[in-house]
């Protein structure tokens, strides 16, 4: 449930900190007052692409903080996507300046997508446009499915896999349609490929050990001048080890009047010792490294075969020699073409019945969650005020995808005698948004969703339409957390909290402020909506009738 929305430096906002609460929360405003910019904040703290101009002071950052108080079932969704919850909390911000954007959970700094995961399960929003949606059949299946999702949830990734091993298995036949000619040829070019590799007799590791000699060979002169110029300075009349022991020598002569001389002489043989070490060392790896120009070109001509092999048949040696197994059993299927294909038409058959199995497994769970949703549909939209109602999902087989065969969309009929025919061409733009707005309900109540918003869903209704939509509203409440921007005072008059979002003159500057009304300031805000500019007495009169009305039907 969203229980606080903070922002700082948003377009019309200066700093706003919003509390909201459970059940109806109403949020209205005159015309042009900020009711958009408040859901827009919110998107922002959900994911949505942020932009630069919404910075009301350019010279500081916008902040948009949105929390959230988190129950069993999204503690473990969330989990999945490794957030983790603080005190049943979940802390969603987005920090906008002019430079750089930066989205945190929980104060951890985190990919804005990461934002728009989080919020696929802490909320839903059905903006002002969203019925329009419904002009597309495909809309049609993602709603059916939605409301099955219980019962889809353990089929479908079964039948996504069923469906990628069928198409490849049909790739595979499809590519396999080979004439005589045609195999001789692939069968002579494999053999030739199969030939190269082969002959080439590759080793794992074999080429990183190679270039690693080269390397050394390659540089042998620049090394051995090194070690030379190292023993020199080691082995000279006057190199290291010469005046090494001559300082020994020196420190020894006058270290029995002092203990201490006597260790810096000890420590000096031992430096002695190990620089004799090292210049055997020196004379070994010398003898080792001595340039061999037969070795050197043996090493280049290994190298470059290995090469060849490398770049037409893969980056690595492990690649070559996994290419050269598969052409073998490619030239072996060639070979024995025809029970290859015996074979293959085989894998196909069953894999074709496992498919066929499990889209016909859904298109069943399709079917009748398809019955139940018409029905609750069909209901839902009759206490919208519509006279009558015919509503169906007509299910098809169609082609195979990887969520099964069916292909369908709704049906309806909102008028005595009409025949029922598809939504998408008869409904019209008052009808659609009440159809998605019953079909949002339906989904709530299959749904654990916890937090449903409505953008300005009246768009278009009024009267006892209107009433309904209230009713509607207020009832989904009871279940989940709803909040509503709305311009209707038959809907706003059923809020459990009511929010006013006013526009005003300050500094020369306009600035946009929410605040909560009380019982009092809930009447006059009725009352404006109802009156207009004028609130007279039997306005004031009829707000009060109203609030007493619905919230009698509330309880």
């Amino acid at each position: 449930m969203l229980t606080e929305l903070r922002v700082q430096n948003l377009a019309l906002i200066e700093e706003e900190d919003i509390l909201f609460g459970r059940g109806l929360n109403i949020l209205t405003g005159e015309t042009g007052a900020g009711k958009s910019i408040i859901l827009g904040a919110l998107s922002l703290a959900l994911g949505k692409k942020a932009d630069k101009g919404l910075l009301r002071d350019d010279a500081k950052d916008a902040l948009v903080e949105a929390i959230f108080s988190v129950n069993e079932r999204e503690k473990e969704q969330l989990s999945r996507l490794d957030l983790e919850t603080y005190d049943d909390q979940l802390i969603l911000s987005r920090k906008i300046g002019k430079e750089r954007t930066v989205a945190r959970i929980n104060g951890e700094t985190v990919p804005a997508p990461k934002l728009k995961q989080a919020a696929e399960i802490l909320l839903d929003i059905y903006g002002q446009k969203e019925h329009q949606s419904l002009l597309s059949v495909k809309k049609h299946m993602e709603l059916l499915d939605e409301y099955a999702h219980k019962q889809l949830e353990g089929i479908l990734p079964e039948l996504k896999e069923a469906y990628e091993s069928y198409k490849k298995l049909e790739k595979e036949r499809n590519e396999a349609k080979l004439d005589e000619g045609e195999r001789e040829r692939e069968k002579a070019f494999l053999e030739l490929e199969i030939s190269q590799i082969e002959e080439a007799e590759l080793k794992e590791g074999e080429d990183e050990q190679l270039e690693e000699q080269y390397r050394t060979m390659a540089n042998g002169e620049k090394i051995q001048q090194a070690l030379s110029l190292v023993e020199q300075l080691l082995h000279s009349e006057d190199g290291c080890l010469e005046q090494l022991g001559r300082g020994i020598r020196e420190l020894n002569s006058v270290s029995e009047y002092d203990k201490r001389i006597e260790q810096v002489a000890n420590a000096l043989s031992d430096a002695e010792s190990i620089a004799l070490d090292a210049g055997r060392d020196l004379v070994s790896v010398s003898e080792e490294l001595a340039f061999d120009p037969s070795e050197f070109d043996a090493i280049r001509s290994r190298l470059d075969v290995i090469n060849t092999m490398k770049s037409k048949f893969g980056p690595k040696i492990s690649d070559v020699l996994m290419s050269l197994e598969e052409k073998k059993e490619q030239y072996d299927r060639l070979s024995d073409y025809d029970q290859y294909l015996k074979t293959l038409d085989q894998n196909l058959s069953r894999a074709k019945e496992t498919l066929d199995a499990l889209c016909e497994k859904a298109s069943g769970i399709r079917r009748k969650a398809g019955d139940e949703l018409s029905r609750k549909v069909k209901e839902a939209l009759l206490s919208l005020n519509f006279l009558e109602v015919n509503f169906a999902i007509e299910l098809q087989k169609g082609a195979y995808s990887a969520k099964g065969w069916d292909q369908g969309q709704f049906m309806i009929s909102v008028n005595p005698g009409e025949e029922i025919r598809p939504l998408i061409q008869i409904a019209s733009g008052g009808e659609m948004s009440r159809i998605m707005l019953a079909l949002k309900t339906v989904l709530a109540s299959q749904d654990d969703m916890q937090t449903m918003i409505f953008d300005e869903i009246d768009t278009g209704i009024s009267g006892r339409t209107a009433q309904a939509v209230g009713k509607m509203l207020s009832s989904v409440s009871k279940e989940h957390q709803v909040i509503l921007i709305t311009h209707l005072p038959q809907i706003a008059a059923r809020s459990d909290q009511h929010y006013l979002i006013e526009k005003a003159a300050q500094e020369g500057t306009t600035i946009s402020s929410i605040r909560p009304l009380d019982e009092e300031g809930i009447l006059v805000e009725l009352s404006r909506m109802l009156g207009g500019d004028e609130v007279t007495q039997a306005v004031m009169d009829n707000a009060k009738e109203l609030r007493r009305k619905a919230k009698e039907e509330q309880d």
